[in-house]
């Protein structure tokens, strides 16, 4: 099947969150089950500086390849160049136009404290630049993989500007949720950005109480839609988590799908991670006793013995559960636990973090970064990951955890629920117990499950038990790209005739 996968951030080239991740890996895997795959996304600042730093083997070449595409009153170019995924023949065509992302940032302009106020214009652009790339480059794909609001466009630009085009017109979609809080809304006059015809601006399929929601296009146009774990496939067509497109998905409900990301083992795993200080494994952990014994030594913590690090790497906002923690903080650094935090977000958890830092300095560690060195040490010197999130579609470190040795202790929403099995005396009898969970998003609640935590650790038998059923664990891409070619193959079957 030959595929073409869309995506505003690709890791390792350009990333906020977990999409990079997975539009890094996926295409990966779905090429070693034979597929053919070409990932596109924007040539991006920080995508230029990546390659910078690398050698001339790994540079992103020109293709020779431009398109340009109207955009309002004008008609801006693109040139096409091309990278492979690190250790893969996938390719990367980059959509390069300096106007549109030669930034310092991918979305949001930190001067302003706000989203770029052209990110309409910036994500039409990328759309109906790929598919001006597809025809360019030769390629014919079965399938075009979108995700996120800024390609949710793409499915109506296929079904409207191409529909007596082939082989785009062949072609059918798969939509991707991965955060369905971010719908890429804007004034009703972005219409004109789009260059769709103004009939489509109706509460069916292009309209959310007065704006443009470029998500809800993809929603409504593309011909299969998936999201990152079966719970919250099932959570999204709620109203308390459907953000005020449930009835949309209710209607599609049909055509939705959860499947939960994997992970990249070459990537994420202590028997051969190059960021770490020592390896280790299920079968020898001495290597993770190092791991927190240097990790608290570069933050500046004291090594106390039989005292559990805790670790949380996030963005910094109330749906990661950052409101939770800000009630509970003091009631949390009263047990005898340290903590190290790593991230960046809205400025309130900032000062709050670093207000606590200073009042906690021997307890807690703020790190206001991204740092993926960083990360992994935090993975691998942790002896448990707290993920309180209001709601997560699916999570990433929650598994990356697992691997490492570090106990999940999350809400039991989404792609939590779906992954973390809660530690009881019978879940750690018959060995299912992964983590630690609670259901209601309280303070009183994070508090609880915290300090039943902290009491497992406690029992050291009870710890390494619980410890290695959780490295045992199969989060590999292998398992969701199966998954993935499953919904490829539903997406391009001839539809069922009238009963």
């Amino acid at each position: 099947m030959n595929i073409v996968y869309c995506s505003p951030e690709v890791a390792p080239f350009a990333k906020t969150g977990g999409l990079a991740d997975v539009a890094g890996a996926l295409p990966k895997f779905l090429d070693e089950l034979g597929h053919s795959v070409a990932v596109f996304m924007p040539f991006y600042r920080t995508t230029r500086t990546y390659f910078e730093q690398r050698d001339a083997d790994h540079a992103a070449a020109a293709t020779g390849v431009s398109v340009s595409v109207p955009v309002l009153d004008r008609r801006p170019a693109a040139e096409i160049f091309e990278a492979h995924l690190p250790g893969s023949p996938v390719p990367v065509y980059l959509i390069a136009s300096d106007g549109y992302y030669d930034r310092p940032d991918l979305y949001v302009d930190r001067a302003r404290h706000d989203d770029y106020p052209d990110n309409c214009e910036r994500y039409v652009f990328f759309s109906r630049a790929v598919l001006e790339a597809i025809e360019a480059l030769g390629l014919r794909p079965d399938v075009i993989h979108c995700n996120d609001w800024q390609t949710g466009l793409l499915p109506a630009y296929l079904r409207t500007f191409c529909a007596d085009r082939p082989p785009l017109s062949d072609a059918r979609t798969v939509f991707t949720i991965h955060n369905l809080g971010y719908q890429g809304l804007f004034p009703q006059s972005e219409m004109n950005t789009t260059g769709l015809d103004w009939g489509l601006f109706n509460w069916q399929q292009l309209e959310f109480h007065g704006k443009l929601n470029c998500l809800k296009a993809g929603l409504v146009f593309a011909d299969i839609l998936s999201t990152v774990s079966r719970r919250y496939a099932d959570e999204i067509q709620t109203e308390e988590f459907g953000c005020g497109l449930d009835g949309v998905l209710r209607e599609r409900a049909d055509d939705l799908f959860g499947v939960v990301n994997g992970i990249d083992y070459d990537v994420w795993n202590p028997e051969t991670d190059r960021l770490i200080p020592a390896d280790y494994s299920a079968g020898d952990l001495s290597g993770k006793a190092v791991c927190k014994r240097e990790l608290l030594r570069a933050l500046g913590l004291p090594e106390r013995e039989g005292v559990p690090l805790c670790g949380i790497i996030s963005r910094l906002a109330a749906q990661k559960g950052f409101d939770l923690l800000e009630a509970a903080l003091d009631e949390l650094m009263s047990l005898d636990l340290q903590l190290v935090v790593l991230g960046t977000g809205d400025r309130i958890y900032h000062e709050l973090l670093e207000s606590a830092a200073a009042r906690y300095p021997k307890k807690l560690s703020v790190n206001l970064t991204f740092d993926n060195r960083l990360a992994h040490q935090i993975e691998a010197g942790c002896d448990m990951f707290l993920m309180p999130s209001r709601y997560e579609p699916c999570g990433l470190n929650q598994l990356y955890s697992l691997k490492y040795g570090t106990a999940p202790v999350v809400r039991a929403t989404g792609g939590l629920a779906d992954t973390i099995v809660d530690c009881t005396p019978e879940t750690l009898a018959d060995g299912t117990a992964t983590g630690f969970t609670f259901d209601e998003h309280t303070p009183a609640e994070l508090l609880r499950v915290v300090e039943r935590a902290v009491a497992a650790y406690g029992r050291p038998e009870d710890w390494s038990r619980l410890v290695a059923i959780g490295m045992a664990q199969d989060w590999s891409w292998g398992r969701s790209a199966r998954e993935h070619v499953a919904l490829y193959e539903r997406a391009v079957a001839p539809p069922e005739p009238p009963a």
